[in-house]
C-alpha cells in the first residue's frame, strides 16, 4: 500500500525521526503522484491496515477458525536394526506405538543386534494439535510370544510434533537411545536405528537417496534427537503443583437442581472436580473434591522424564468426576518451549505460581453439550470456563545417589497452601465498551430482537451469579422491586449497584429489532444513539507481563507492516526496496532499545514469579541482540543482498512473535456474544492484552481506546467450512480495559462529538460511566467505489466457472455490481456511488481514519442463494469539502486487494475507493463523474478516466498445438472440440478438431488477434482459454477452462543486441583431456561460465571394494592399486557409483552451506566482499561438485590413492521435469478445469478431481506496431509469426522404451505390513502388466526391467507407470502411479528422447544407446540453430561457431583395435551445449529419475518412489539397438568354512553336585544368516575345569551374497501358510556363541561375538593377546575384510554383560575363517564337524571330560572311589535301620490283637 497517502496524524507530532520512511515519501512526491500507472501497488492485507491512525485499529481479515479441523496425516516408521541391547541371549521384538495404535516387528532369535528393516505406516485423520501431541514410542521387548507379553528391555518416547518440526518432517537413519522406564539409574539399554517421517496432506517428503549405509555405524553421531538436544539426557522430575480453581461453570441443569432441592431441601453444588495432567504419554490425577465450585487441592503431580523431554506440551485438564462418564470442564496446554530457554544463559522450565485461564464451550449447561470438544482443548474456546492456580518446577536428578526412586511412575502428593498475594495484589479493573455500529448481521438469524453481551472471566455473565467485589466491601444485589430504576436503564439485563449508588456493571446492550440492509444482511439501527457496556472486575495485578508482551507485539507489528511494504515493492517491481528495508531495520533497532528502557520497570511488584524474572532477562538479551543485528544489517542492505536480509528480517519477526506470547496468564480474555431472542448465536474473542491501558504508549494494547472492526463467528465446529466464511455480524466496537483508578480518560479514544447518557441520575452521576452515547455531530459523505476487475476467483459452478458479482458494504449501506456470466476473471469496470452516507464524529478524524469498506464476492445462481466466493477489506481515501480534488492524493490509484475465503486466498480484486464529504453547497461541489457513458450499459457507470488504466494496442499470437486427456463431459465423450481464447473482451477461435479420437491436434497452428491492454504489465487482465465441444444441431458444451492470470512470461522481449553478432568474437578454446588407456574419460572443465558439465569423480568400484576408501585406510594396510576388470562391470556398477557421487554432492553442498553460514557469522560484511557468492549457491545445483571433486571428496586428504574410475550417469532424486522447467521451453501445457473448487482448506488438493484435460500450445504478445528488428526476426515464415522453427504436429510413430530400476518405501498393501509389488505400464491403448514377475513381500523391490511399447503421438502421449500389489485372491490393489507427459519430452529443445552419456563407447557396460551418433546429433543441432556445421580439425579439435573443443580421437572396439573417430569431440560439445549463446540449452544427460508414486484415493500423500528412465526413438529413424540389460544382479554363491580349534578362559558355570568344583560343559554354536536358521553346534567338551575346550570342529555355511550392497540374500517362506518365498537381504555377520550344556535344564548362554565379514578386528596371535578391547575399541584395531583376505586365523573374545550392564569378557575362541566361492567349494569339498572328506583329527581332551552315559561303570567307579566311599556306606546303614523300623510299625498292631484275643 502506498505510504504517504495519509500518514497517521499523531505520529508526526511525536518527533520520532523516521528517516528511511520519509525517504520513500519524498520520492513519491518527487514523481508528482500523477496518475503514473507504475505507482500501482498490490495492496495485500496491508491495504486496510497501513494508513491507520490512532482512532481505529486493524481488522483481522481471516475469519474461519482453522484450529480443531481434522486433517490427514501419515506417519511412516522404518525399524532397521538394533545394537547393543542389554541382556543375555535375547529374542527381541520392536514395538512401534503411536497414540493407541501398536505394530510389532518379527522376532529375531538369540541376538543382541537384530536386523529387521521393516516398514510401518500409520494413517490418522485428526486435528493437527491432537496429532502433534500424540506420543511415538519405540520399545524393545524380549521373547514375546502368543502366550506371554515378554519383558521390556527399554523404550524411547517422542511426540509426533517433534518429528514434524524437523527439516523435511523426518529423521533419517537415526539411532534412538533406549532406556528403562522402571529403572532410571540403569543408563542406556541399547539403540534402535530407524527412519521416522510425518506427512500431512500436501507435504512432499524428500527421501534421502537410498545408498549404501556407510558411516551410520557411528551411533553417537547419528542419534535420534532434534538439533541442540544433548546426547546424554539426564533424568528429571517435573513437579506440577495444583493449588486451587475458581469460576467453574455450573454443571447442574435446573431440573436436577429442583429435584435435589425437593428431596434434600438445599441446592448443593453439583460438580466434583479433579485435575488430570498428561505428559509424555503418562497421566496423573489429583484427588476429587466433592460438590465444590471453588475446589482447593494443594497437591502436586510428579512426572519423571528425561530432560530435555522430547514432548513439547503438558496437558492440564479440569474434569468433573461422574459415575457414568467424566467430562472435561476446561483444558490448558503448557508449552515447555515457552517456559524455558536452552541457551547458555537459559533456565529450566518454570512456571508460576500463576493462574491459567481455561476457555471452552458456553457456560449455560445442557445435557448434550455440542461444544464438548472445545473443553478438550480442540479449537478456540467460545467462553471462559475456569481458572486454575498452578506452578511447575523441574529438578534434574542425580541418578547415582542411593536414595532415589528408580521408577518413572507418576506420583501425587500434598503440598502446603499458598499465600493469597503470592500471585499478585488484587486490583479493581474497569472494562468499558461502546457499540458504534452493528451491521452485516446474517439474515438467517431471523428478525427477533438482538443484543450483545460482554463478559470478562465470569464478570458480566448472565448465567453465573456475578462475582462481587472480593471481601473488602459488601455489595448488595439489586432487589427485584426496583422497577422504576430498571426502566431507566433501558431494560438492560444485569446491573448491580454499590452502596454508594454506583453501578458495578452493565454487561449487555438493550435488545433491538434488526433492520434489513439487503438480501443477505440486517443491521441494527443505532444511528446517533450508541449503546455502551461496562464491567468492574477484580484480578491479580499482573499487568507488567502484558505490558512487556505488548511492547514486543508493537515492535513486531511495525516490523510486519514494514516487511509487507517491502514485499509489495518486490511484487510491483518498484524502485529502491532496499531503502524501505533499511528504514524497517532502523525502526526495529529503535524499538528494541526502547524495550530495554521500558521493560525493566516495577521490578519488585507482588506476585513476580521466577519465570517472570527469567523471561525478562532472556527477552532483554534477545532484543538487545536483535537490535544490534538489525543495526549492522541495515548497513549491509544492498541491491544484491536484499532478498537474503529480507529473509533474516522475517526470522526476526517469527522470534518476536514467539517472545510476545506470554505463558502466564493474568486477566482473562473478553468475550462478546451476539444474542438473538435469548439464544447465543455468534461470538468474538478479544485478548485482554490488546485492550489494556497503560500511561506509556508503547505498553498500551494495540486496540485499547480505538474503534475496532470485529467480525463475529460461529462457535465450535459450526464454524468449519462454508458456514464459517459468512460473516455472522460486523461491529464497530470501542473497548478500554484498565485499573479503575486510571479510568479518567477512558472515553478519549472515541470519535468526538457525543454526549454521555448516564443510568444513574443524582449524586454519583459525575463519576459513573455512560450507558449510551448520543452523537450530536455527523458528517455526510458520498462514497465512490471504482470496481475495475478481479482475477483468479474461486470456481463456484459445476462448469468450473462462476457468475461473479461484488457486494460492497459501507456503514449501513450496501450496493452490488452487475453479474458477469461464466468467468473467473470479471472486468466489471463499474463505478458504484453511495449517496448521503452519514458518519458520526468530527470531520478531521474521519479524514484520517474512515471506517473500512467490506467487499464480498458472490456467485449468482439462477435458483437458490448466491454462493460466497471471497471477501476483502479496503479503506477509502477521504476528501473533506474544503480540500482540492487533485494530485498527489486524487484521483486515487487502482490497487490489487487480496481476496480471502476462510483462511485461503481466493483471488485478487483491482479497485479504488474515495470518500468525498458533501459540504454546505451540496453535491454540486463534488468533482464531476466523467467517463465514457456507454448507452448500452444503461444506468451502469464505468470507472472514470483519471482512474482507469492507460491502454495501448497489443497483438497476441496463439500457438494451437492440440488437446490431451479430455475426460467425458456429462457422460458423453468429447468429439469435435474447439478452443476459444479471450482477453479483455477480444478473442479468437482455433480450428475445429474434426475427430478428437483420431487426431487431437489442430490443423492451423498459429492465429493472432489484437487487443487494447493497460501499459502497466501488472494490470494486464487474465487471458481465458476455454474448450467447447461442438455437438449436433449447433449446440456447444463447455468442456473446461483455464485462466492465464499473468501474461508477463509470454510477452516477447527482443534479444540482446550484443549477443547477436557473437560469431565475430575471438575463439574460445575448451580442453577436454584425452582419455587414459582404459576407456574412461575424466572431463576436467576449464570454463569460466557456470558450467554444468558433469565432472567425473574417482569412484570406488563397488564390485571389488565395498565400502570405498575410508574403511580400508582404517585397516592399516594399503591395498594394492586395483585394475578394473572390464568384464566384471555392468550397468549396476555405473548406477551405484553414480549414487555415491550424488551423496557426495549432497554432502559437499551441506558442507558449503555450513561454511557459508560460518563465513557470514565471522564476517558480517560478507555480503559485499564476494559478489559471486549468491551465484555460487543459487543458480546451479551442481556447483558444489567441481570444487569438491578436486579434493577427492570431503574429509579425505590428497594422499588418498586414486580410486578406479567408472563412467557414471546422473541420478536425479526427483522428476526429470523439475530439472528442466517441465520441458515447456516452447510448448506449454495448460490444465483445463471443470466443476466447483473444493471447499477444503487446501484448495489445490482438490484441483486434481476438477482437471478435465489439457490444452497444449503457447502464447506470444507484443506491442504493435512492431519495431524493425522484430519484423526481421519474424520475416522467415509469416504464417508462423513469432513461432519459427517449431516442428509440425502431424501424427508420429515412436518406440518408447521404459526402464524401471526399483521402487522404494512403498506403502504397505497387505495386512502383514508388506506388499507384493509388480509393474504395470499403460500408454494409449497398450497396457503391459508384469504380473507374473511380482516380488514377494517387499516394500523396496528391485525390478531391473525394461519394456518396449509402440506409440503414436499425439494420441498416446501420457505414459502411466503404476505399481500394483499382487493378491492371490481378489483384485490387485494399486499402490501408486506416476504419469509422464512424453510429448513434451519428445519435442523439447533439451532433447529428452535419449539421454546423452558422459563418454562414448561402442561396447561394454557403457555402450552408446542412441541410434544417432554424437556427430550426427551435433550436426542436426547446428543445422536447426542456423549455425555452420562443426569443423573437425587435426589434433583432436572441433570448432563450432566460435568455440574450439579439444579431446581425444581414438576408440577401441571389442577386439581391442583402435580406430579414429570424431565422436568424443562431438560428445564434448553436446555436453557443453548450454554454453552457446542464443540457441544453447542443457541437453538431458544419461540419467535415472526418481518419481513419487501417488494414489488417487489418497491425494497429496506420497505412496513411495520409483526410479526409472524413458528412451524414445522415432520410427522414421534407424532402429535402436537392443535394450540395456539392467536385470538385478544375481547374488554370488560363497561358502564360509569356520574351524573352531580351541576355547580358553571360558567362565565356569556349573558347581559339581558332590565336590562343589566349578566347571563347564562347553560347546560352541555359530550361524551366519539372520535368525539361526543355519545354526551349527560343536560337540561338548565336558567338565572343563579351566575354561579350556578342544574341539577341532568345522562349520560350513554356504550363502548367496550381493557384493555391491554387502548383503546376504536369503529366500524363505515367512510361515507355513505363506504362498511363496520371500527374499530378505541381511548384513553378512557371523555369530559365534559359547554355551554351557545342561542335561535336564536349558543350556546356559555364556558369551558371544559377532563378526561383520566386511570389517572385523583381526584375530590375536595368542590367547593372551586377545582382550575385550578388540570389541570395545574397534576403531583402533586393524580391521580385515574376509572377502579380500579369504583366510584368517586367530583368537577372538566372547563377551556378555554382567549384572551392572558392563561388558565383560567371558571366554576366548581360536578359530579359522576360510571363504571360498561356490565353484572353489565344489572343487575341494570338506566335511562338517570332523567328517570326511579332509577330516580334522580328534581333539586331545583330558581324562575328566568323558561322557557319563557312554561309559557309566567308569564314571561310577570314579565317583565312588574318589570322593563318596564313606558317605555311601553311611547312607546304606541308615536305610537298613529305617526299613527295620518300618516293618516293625507295620506288623505291630496285628500282633498285639492276636496276643490280646489269645489267638
Amino acid at each position: 500500500m502506498k505510504r504517504g497517502k495519509s500518514r497517521p496524524s499523531k505520529d508526526d507530532g511525536k518527533g520520532q525521526d523516521e528517516p528511511a520512511i520519509l525517504e520513500t515519501e519524498d520520492l513519491d512526491k518527487g514523481f508528482g503522484r500523477a496518475p503514473d500507472p507504475d505507482t500501482i501497488s498490490l495492496a495485500s492485507v496491508t491495504a486496510v491496515t497501513t494508513n491507520v491512525s490512532n482512532k481505529r485499529s486493524k481488522p483481522d481479515i481471516k475469519i474461519e477458525p482453522s484450529a480443531g479441523r481434522p486433517m490427514d496425516f501419515q506417519v511412516s516408521v522404518t525399524i532397521i536394526e538394533c545394537r547393543q541391547l542389554v541382556g543375555l541371549n535375547m529374542d527381541p521384538v520392536v514395538c512401534v506405538e503411536i497414540g493407541d495404535e501398536k505394530k510389532y516387528t518379527s522376532m529375531k532369535e538369540s541376538t543382541n543386534c537384530p536386523y529387521y528393516n521393516e516398514y510401518f505406516v500409520f494413517d490418522f485423520h485428526v486435528p493437527p494439535d491432537v496429532m502433534f501431541d500424540k506420543i511415538l514410542k519405540l520399545s524393545v521387548i524380549h521373547s514375546k510370544n502368543l502366550l506371554r507379553s515378554g519383558t521390556m528391555v527399554g523404550t524411547f518416547k517422542m511426540d509426533v510434533g517433534t518429528v514434524y518440526s524437523q527439516s523435511d518432517h523426518q529423521f533419517h537413519h537415526k539411532w534412538a537411545i533406549l532406556c528403562d522406564p522402571d529403572d532410571i539409574t540403569a543408563g542406556c539399554k541399547g539403540y534402535v536405528k530407524c527412519d521416522i517421517a510425518v506427512v500431512a496432506k500436501g507435504d512432499n517428503i524428500k527421501t534421502p537417496h537410498k545408498a549404501n549405509e556407510t558411516d551410520e555405524d557411528d551411533i553417537e553421531g547419528n542419534l535420534l534427537l532434534p538439533e541442540g538436544v544433548p546426547a546424554e539426557r539426564q533424568w528429571a522430575r517435573f513437579y506440577l503443583k495444583i493449588y486451587r480453581a475458581e469460576g467453574l461453570p455450573k454443571m447442574n441443569t435446573s431440573i436436577m437442581a429442583n429435584v435435589k432441592k425437593a428431596f434434600i431441601g438445599e441446592n448443593k453444588d453439583l460438580i466434583d472436580p479433579y485435575v488430570q495432567v498428561q505428559f509424555a504419554g503418562q497421566k496423573g490425577k489429583t484427588s476429587v473434591q466433592k460438590s465444590c465450585y471453588e475446589p482447593i487441592w494443594n497437591e502436586q503431580v510428579i512426572f519423571t522424564e528425561q530432560f530435555p523431554p522430547l514432548c513439547k506440551r503438558m496437558k492440564v485438564q479440569i474434569r468433573d468426576s461422574d459415575k457414568v462418564n467424566d467430562v472435561a470442564l476446561g483444558t490448558h496446554f503448557i508449552d515447555l518451549r515457552k517456559i524455558s530457554n536452552d541457551g547458555d544463559k537459559g533456565f529450566l522450565p518454570t512456571l508460576g505460581p500463576a493462574w491459567v485461564n481455561m476457555y471452552g464451550s458456553t457456560r449455560s449447561y445442557t445435557l448434550m453439550d455440542e461444544y464438548q470438544d472445545l473443553n478438550e482443548g480442540l479449537g478456540e474456546g467460545v467462553s471462559f470456563r475456569a481458572r486454575l492456580l498452578i506452578s511447575l518446577a523441574v529438578e534434574i536428578l542425580d541418578t547415582s545417589s542411593p536414595d532415589i526412586t528408580c521408577s518413572t511412575e507418576v506420583q501425587v502428593e500434598g503440598v502446603p497452601n499458598i499465600s493469597d498475594n503470592a500471585t499478585g495484589k488484587i486490583e479493581e479493573f474497569f472494562l468499558f465498551g461502546a457499540f458504534l455500529e452493528a451491521t452485516m448481521i446474517d439474515r438467517k438469524i431471523g428478525d427477533k430482537p438482538i443484543n450483545f453481551e460482554v463478559t470478562i472471566g465470569n464478570y458480566g455473565s448472565e448465567v453465573d451469579d456475578i462475582p462481587t467485589k472480593p471481601k473488602s466491601k459488601k455489595s448488595k444485589k439489586k432487589g427485584d422491586g426496583d422497577d422504576e430504576e430498571s426502566e431507566l436503564i433501558q431494560g438492560s439485563s444485569d446491573e448491580e449497584v454499590n452502596d454508594d449508588g454506583e453501578l458495578v456493571s452493565v454487561s449487555t446492550t438493550p435488545p433491538m429489532k434488526p433492520v434489513i440492509t439487503d438480501r443477505n444482511y440486517f443491521h441494527l439501527p443505532y444511528f446517533e444513539r450508541k449503546p455502551c457496556i461496562y464491567i468492574k472486575s477484580w484480578w491479580q495485578d499482573q499487568r507488567r507481563r502484558l505490558y512487556n508482551a505488548n511492547i514486543i507485539d508493537n515492535i513486531a507489528d511495525k516490523l510486519e507492516e514494514g516487511l509487507n511494504d517491502v514485499q509489495e515493492i518486490f511484487k510491483t517491481e518498484k524502485a529502491f526496496p532496499e531503502r524501505r528495508l533499511r528504514g524497517v531495520l532502523e525502526e526495529l533497532s529503535n524499538g528494541c532499545s526502547n524495550f530495554l528502557e521500558l521493560a525493566n520497570k516495577d521490578q519488585n511488584q507482588a506476585g513476580k514469579t521466577k519465570l517472570d524474572r527469567e523471561r525478562l532477562k532472556s527477552c532483554m538479551r534477545e532484543l538487545e541482540n536483535m537490535g544490534q543485528q538489525a543495526k549492522t544489517m541495515r548497513t549491509q542492505v544492498k541491491k544484491k543482498t536484499i532478498k537474503d536480509k529480507f529473509k533474516q528480517a522475517q526470522n526476526f519477526l517469527q522470534k518476536l512473535r514467539f517472545l510476545a506470547d506470554e505463558p502466564q496468564h493474568s486477566v482473562p480474555d473478553v468475550y462478546v456474544w451476539m444474542i438473538s431472542n435469548g439464544k447465543r448465536i455468534a461470538y468474538a474473542r478479544v485478548p485482554s492484552k490488546d485492550i489494556l491501558y497503560s500511561n506509556v504508549e508503547e505498553e498500551t494494547g494495540k486496540d485499547c481506546g480505538k474503534v475496532k472492526t470485529i467480525f463475529f463467528k460461529l462457535p465450535g465446529k459450526k464454524g468449519f467450512g462454508p458456514a464459517g466464511w459468512t460473516v455472522q455480524a460486523k461491529t464497530e466496537m470501542y473497548l478500554w480495559l484498565g485499573l479503575n483508578r486510571q479510568r479518567k480518560d477512558f472515553l478519549s479514544g472515541l470519535p468526538n462529538g457525543f454526549e454521555e447518557n448516564k443510568a444513574v441520575k443524582g449524586p454519583g452521576m459525575h463519576s459513573s460511566p455512560p450507558i449510551s452515547l448520543i452523537y450530536t455531530m455527523k458528517q455526510i459523505f458520498q462514497l465512490r467505489v471504482h470496481m475495475y476487475q478481479a482475477r483468479s476467483l474461486f470456481a463456484a459452478d459445476s462448469t468450473g466457472l462462476s457468475d461473479p458479482f461484488a457486494r460492497v458494504f459501507f456503514s449501513t449501506h450496501s450496493q452490488v455490481t452487475e453479474i458477469l456470466n461464466e468467468t473467473l476473471c470479471p472486468t466489471w469496470d463499474q463505478l458504484l456511488v453511495f449517496d448521503n452516507v452519514e458518519l458520526y464524529g468530527e470531520a478531521s478524524e474521519l479524514r484520517d481514519d474512515p471506517p473500512i469498506i467490506v467487499i464480498e464476492i458472490y456467485d449468482q445462481d439462477t435458483v437458490g442463494k448466491a454462493d460466497f466466493m471471497g471477501r476483502t477489506f479496503a479503506k477509502p481515501i477521504t476528501k473533506m469539502s474544503d480540500e482540492h480534488y487533485g494530485p498527489p492524493r486524487f484521483p486515487p490509484q487502482l490497487e490489487y486487494y487480496q481476496v480471502y475465503r476462510g483462511n485461503c486466498t481466493a483471488g485478487e480484486m483491482l479497485a479504488a475507493f474515495e470518500l468525498l464529504q458533501i459540504g454546505p453547497g451540496g453535491k454540486a461541489d463534488l468533482p464531476p463523474i466523467d467517463g465514457p457513458t456507454d448507452m448500452d450499459r444503461g444506468p451502469i457507470l464505468p470507472v472514470p478516466i483519471g482512474i482507469r488504466p492507460v491502454l495501448s494496442k497489443y497483438r497476441i499470437e496463439v500457438l494451437f498445438w492440440g488437446l490431451r486427456d479430455l475426460k467425458r463431459v456429462n457422460l458423453a465423450q468429447v468429439d469435435r472440440p474447439r478452443v476459444d481464447i479471450e482477453c479483455a473482451g477480444k478473442g479468437i477461435q482455433s480450428a475445429l478438431i474434426q475427430n478428437y479420437k483420431k487426431n487431437p491436434n489442430f490443423s492451423t497452428l498459429v492465429k493472432w488477434f489484437e487487443v487494447d491492454l493497460p501499459e502497466n504489465e501488472l494490470l494486464h487482465p487474465p487471458l481465458n482459454i476455454r474448450v467447447v465441444d461442438c455437438r449436433a444441431f449447433g449446440r456447444y458444451t463447455l468442456v473446461g477452462s483455464h485462466a492465464v492470470t499473468s501474461l508477463r512470461k509470454f510477452i516477447y522481449r527482443s534479444t540482446d543486441k550484443s549477443v547477436n553478432n557473437w560469431s565475430t568474437m575471438e575463439e574460445i578454446v575448451i580442453h577436454t583431456e584425452p582419455e587414459p588407456a582404459v576407456k574412461k574419460i575424466e572431463t576436467v572443465v576449464k570454463l569460466d561460465s557456470a558450467s554444468d558439465a558433469v565432472v567425473k569423480v574417482d569412484m570406488p568400484d563397488d564390485e571389488k571394494d565395498g565400502k570405498g576408501k575410508k574403511k580400508r585406510k582404517k585397516g592399516g594396510e594399503e591395498a594394492e592399486e586395483e585394475e578394473l576388470d572390464e568384464s566384471m562391470l555392468d550397468w549396476w556398477s555405473k548406477y551405484f557409483a553414480s549414487i555415491e557421487t550424488l551423496m557426495e554432492i549432497i554432502r559437499a553442498q551441506e558442507a558449503e552451506k555450513a561454511e557459508a553460514e560460518d563465513r557470514e557469522e565471522m564476517d558480517p560484511e560478507g555480503g559485499d566482499i564476494k559478489p559471486d557468492d549468491s551465484n555460487m549457491k543459487g543458480n546451479k545445483k551442481k556447483k558444489g561438485k567441481a570444487k569438491d571433486r578436486n579434493k577427492a571428496g570431503p574429509g579425505e586428504g590428497p594422499p588418498e590413492k586414486k580410486k578406479p574410475k567408472l563412467d557414471e550417469l546422473k541420478v536425479y532424486n526427483r522428476e526429470l521435469e523439475n530439472e528442466f522447467e517441465h520441458f515447456e521451453d516452447w510448448l506449454h501445457t495448460f490444465n483445463l478445469y471443470r466443476g466447483k473448487s473444493g471447499d477444503d482448506d487446501e484448495q489445490n488438493a482438490s484441483d486434481e478431481d476438477r482437471l478435465i484435460g489439457k490444452f497444449k500450445g503457447s502464447l506470444c504478445m507484443y506491442k504493435v506496431p512492431m519495431s524493425d528488428d522484430m519484423c526481421r526476426e519474424m520475416g522467415i515464415d509469416s504464417t508462423m509469426g513469432m513461432f519459427q522453427n517449431i516442428p509440425h504436429n502431424d501424427p508420429i510413430n515412436v518406440l518408447v522404451r521404459v526402464y524401471v530400476i526399483r521402487a522404494t518405501d512403498l506403502h504397505p498393501a497387505d495386512i502383514n505390513g508388506k506388499a507384493d509389488p509388480y509393474i504395470a505400464i499403460k500408454l494409449g491403448k497398450s497396457e503391459v502388466k508384469d504380473k507374473e514377475n511380482y516380488i514377494s513381500k517387499q516394500l523396496n523391490p528391485v525390478f531391473g526391467k525394461s519394456f518396449d511399447i509402440e506409440a503414436t503421438f499425439p494420441m498416446d502421449s501420457t505414459l502411466t507407470v503404476s505399481i500394483y500389489d499382487w493378491d492371490l485372491v481378489g483384485t490387485d490393489d494399486l499402490i501408486g502411479e506416476t504419469k509422464i507427459d512424453l510429448e513434451n519430452r519428445f519435442y523439447t529443445k533439451h532433447r529428452a528422447t535419449c539421454g546423452i552419456s558422459a563418454s562414448y563407447a561402442i561396447h561394454g557396460y557403457n555402450v552408446w544407446r542412441d541410434p544417432m551418433k554424437p556427430s550426427q546429433i551435433l550436426a542436426k543441432l547446428c543445422k536447426d540453430g542456423k549455425l555452420d556445421p562443426p569443423q573437425y580439425g587435426p589434433g583432436g579439435r572441433v570448432k563450432v561457431a566460435n568455440r574450439v573443443y579439444t579431446g581425444q580421437t581414438e576408440i577401441e572396439d571389442e577386439n581391442g583395435l583402435k580406430k579414429q573417430t570424431d565422436e568424443h569431440l562431438a560428445l564434448a560439445v553436446l555436453n557443453h551445449w548450454e554454453d552457446f549463446p542464443r540457441l544453447g540449452c542443457k541437453l538431458v544427460p544419461e540419467h535415472v529419475e526418481t518419481r513419487p508414486l501417488l494414489n488417487p484415493d489418497k491425494p497429496g500423500i506420497e505412496q513411495g518412489r520409483i526410479e526409472m528412465w524413458v528412451d524414445m526413438f522415432p520410427k522414421d529413424m534407424p532402429a535402436p539397438g537392443p535394450a540395456l540389460d539392467i536385470s538385478p544382479r544375481k547374488p554370488k554363491k560363497f561358502e564360509l568354512r569356520v574351524i573352531i580349534w580351541n576355547t580358553d578362559e571360558v567362565v565356569l558355570e556349573d558347581d559339581d553336585i558332590f565336590t562343589g568344583e566349578k566347571s563347564s560343559d562347553i560347546f560352541v554354536r555359530g550361524w551366519l544368516k539372520g535368525q539361526q536358521e543355519d545354526k551349527q553346534d560343536t560337540d561338548v567338551h565336558y567338565h572343563s575345569l579351566t575354561g579350556e575346550g578342544n574341539f577341532n570342529w568345522r562349520f560350513i555355511y554356504p550363502f548367496d551374497y550381493l557384493m555391491a550392497e554387502e548383503k546376504i540374500v536369503i529366500s524363505k517362506k515367512e510361515s507355513m501358510f505363506s504362498w511363496d518365498e520371500t527374499e530378505y537381504k541381511i548384513p553378512a555377520r557371523l555369530n559365534i556363541q559359547v554355551w554351557d550344556a545342561d542335561h535336564f535344564s536349558a543350556d546356559d548362554f555364556l558369551g558371544a561375538i559377532e563378526l561383520d565379514l566386511n570389517r572385523f578386528p583381526r584375530g590375536a596371535k595368542t590367547a593372551k593377546q586377545c582382550t575385550i578391547d578388540m570389541v570395545l575399541n574397534e576403531q583402533d584395531m586393524p580391521m580385515v575384510n574376509i572377502f579380500k583376505q579369504k583366510r584368517i586365523k586367530g583368537w577372538w573374545p566372547f563377551i556378555a554383560r554382567d549384572e551392572n550392564d558392563e561388558m565383560e569378557i567371558t571366554g576366548k575362541v581360536e578359530a579359522e575363517l576360510h571363504l571360498l566361492t561356490g565353484e572353489e567349494a565344489e572343487k575341494s569339498p570338506v566335511g562338517e564337524g570332523r567328517n570326511e572328506p579332509e577330516p580334522l583329527e580328534k581333539p586331545n581332551r583330558p581324562d575328566t571330560t568323558f561322557l557319563w552315559f557312554i561309559s557309566p561303570l567308569k564314571a561310577i567307579r570314579y565317583l565312588v572311589c574318589n570322593n563318596y566311599k564313606w558317605l555311601i556306606i553311611k547312607i546304606v546303614i541308615v536305610l537298613l535301620l529305617l526299613a527295620m523300623l518300618g516293618i516293625f510299625l507295620y506288623s505291630m498292631p496285628g500282633y498285639m490283637v492276636k496276643k490280646l484275643l489269645g489267638a
